[in-house]
């Protein structure tokens, strides 16, 4: 049988972080627009058009002794904020290395864009929440 004081020391090693890895991730909003040169006329994606964006990030690490976290969700917000600002109400194909500014590569650039603030960063994910679509960049 388990005494009151087996569950409450258990119990206290059950739940502290440190020496754990988790995973944790914050998303910030922002609208920009953009067109896909090179498609015919008359196809929808060839006209300049804006989406409501989400951009989120996700860093992974071990709890280190009396820190209590992987990272601080006001710096993470911070960083996502900046590299969010550097799209918001802008045309994206004029951003360099966004010429063609597909889901995919707007991960990829802003994974660039993030990684030296979060050097704990493991994924980076833009979506079109409107259109109900998502990608995902696995670093």
């Amino acid at each position: 049988m388990t005494t009151q004081t087996d569950q409450t020391s258990t119990s206290a090693a059950a739940t502290s972080p440190e020496g754990r890895v988790f995973a944790i991730s914050k998303s910030v909003n922002f609208e920009a627009a953009h067109h896909m040169g090179g498609k015919p006329e008359g196809h929808p994606y060839r006209n300049v058009h804006g989406h409501s964006f989400v951009l989120e990030a996700t860093v992974a690490g071990t709890v280190k002794p009396g820190e209590q976290w992987v990272e601080d969700f006001s710096h993470l917000t911070a960083c996502l904020q900046a590299t969010a600002a550097k799209l918001d109400h802008k045309l994206l194909n004029d951003i360099e290395g966004l010429e063609v500014p597909t889901l995919e590569r707007i991960c990829l650039w802003a994974a660039a864009d993030l990684k030296e603030g979060l050097p704990g960063l493991t994924k980076v994910a833009i979506s079109r929440p409107s259109l109900n679509e998502r990608c995902e960049l696995v670093l």
